[in-house]
């Protein structure tokens, strides 16, 4: 059964991704953004959105670099005859047969899938039982500049005390982008939003308890001396019923598909005859 549920929760994903953009063609041969889009589900098992951001973009290069060689290596087996070629077209009726098998086998579920429904009271009922479950820590916004000396970090602090508002995000911005040794220097020290105990633990009590818009003196730690500039803050909150509605529906649905499948199989199995 796990393998089912699989095979349905990588179906409704991947039906998700609509982009019919071209990123390029290869002798006429259109390359779309739902190509690589589905190329990089596949590869990461549907898992995309947990490679980390810095690495993304690089996974992408790679997969649509992929996708070219396979249209350019295509385009030459065809220009050679593998097409024609007996051991081919024996293979092909196989895998013919077998991407028929498994394409039946997924309409299929999803045919058993769609019928599957859940009462907005359900919904709800889980929601008001399981709230704790839609709590969203306190994040913030924050940029910081790495230097491995203090003397370094007091002379960069010196140059952005005097500063305020707009101009000391700009001077900062520019000194994270020459000075910081962290990986996010070239994007201005950008940390992006993060929660309580994402960062090592002197870097994290700082933070949190600054003000919107104020500098921090430098904070050691043990990959050096850190300049904190907090850009945005916001509190914790319980996320509203509608915000995760879709989320609770799609969890209650395949908790119920995975109890109709059981009882599917048990059906067609005593139906069948199985020697």
């Amino acid at each position: 059964m796990m393998k089912i549920t699989k095979i349905v929760a990588t179906l409704l994903l991947t039906s998700t991704l609509v982009s019919a953009t071209t990123l390029i063609t290869v002798n006429g041969t259109q390359i779309t953004q739902q190509d690589v889009d589905t190329a990089l589900m596949n590869a990461t098992q549907g898992r995309f959105n947990q490679v980390p951001a810095e690495k993304q973009a690089q996974f992408r290069k790679q997969v649509l670099e992929q996708l070219i060689a396979k249209e350019l290596v295509f385009a030459d087996a065809k220009k050679t005859g593998v097409l024609n070629r007996k051991d081919f077209k024996d293979e092909f009726v196989k895998v013919q047969n077998r991407v028929k098998k498994e394409l039946a086998i997924q309409v299929w579920q999803k045919q058993e899938l769609d019928k599957v429904k859940v009462s907005n009271k359900d919904l709800k009922k889980y929601y008001d039982t399981n709230k704790e479950e839609f709590n969203e820590k306190e994040t913030v916004h924050a940029r910081h500049i790495l230097v491995k000396e203090e003397a370094e970090a007091n002379a960069i602090a010196k140059q952005l005390k005097s500063l305020k508002g707009a101009a000391l995000k700009a001077k900062f911005i520019e000194l994270a982008k020459t000075k910081s040794t962290g990986p996010s220097g070239p994007k201005g020290g950008d940390l992006g939003y993060f929660a309580q105990g994402q960062m090592v633990p002197e870097f994290n009590d700082k933070v949190f308890t600054m003000k919107v818009g104020t500098l921090s003196e430098p904070v050691k730690t043990q990959f050096g001396y850190h300049i904190i500039f907090l850009e945005d803050k916001k509190a914790k909150k319980t996320l509203a019923f509608t915000e995760v509605k879709s989320f609770i529906e799609q969890r209650l649905k395949m908790e119920k598909f995975k109890v109709v499948m059981q009882e599917k199989m048990a059906e067609l199995k005593n139906k069948a005859t199985i020697k």
